[in-house]
């Protein structure tokens, strides 16, 4: 993940348009309100098992992002292992990544 896109979900944070934490990107995910997933690369297989499955499942993009210590001070929290943007512009500013790069 490049550093222009690490700034566009500090960006997303301050316009309202992410959702933390697990549960919550769950939750978003739930509702339709999540249009792309960012999980931590060093994220647990909970994680895997429960965001990254239902994201696929919903058709919503995952994109690895860096380790859950630089994923939270991003957004100005603590550690966190997935955040999803919900504002599909911004979205797009994180480009798609190779396979190599997906979750």
């Amino acid at each position: 993940m490049t550093e222009a896109e690490l700034a566009l979900i500090g960006l997303a944070m301050k316009a309202g348009a992410l959702v933390v934490g697990a549960s919550g990107v769950r939750a978003g995910l739930k509702r339709g309100q999540v249009v792309l997933v960012v999980v931590a690369d060093d994220r647990s297989r909970r994680t895997d098992e429960k965001v990254v499955r239902l994201a696929r499942g919903k058709g919503v993009r995952v994109q690895v992002g860096p380790d859950a210590n630089e994923l939270g001070r991003r957004v100005g929290r603590a550690p966190l292992q997935a955040v999803g943007v919900t504002d599909p512009q911004l979205a797009g500013g994180i480009g798609t990544v190779s396979a190599s790069e997906e979750a």
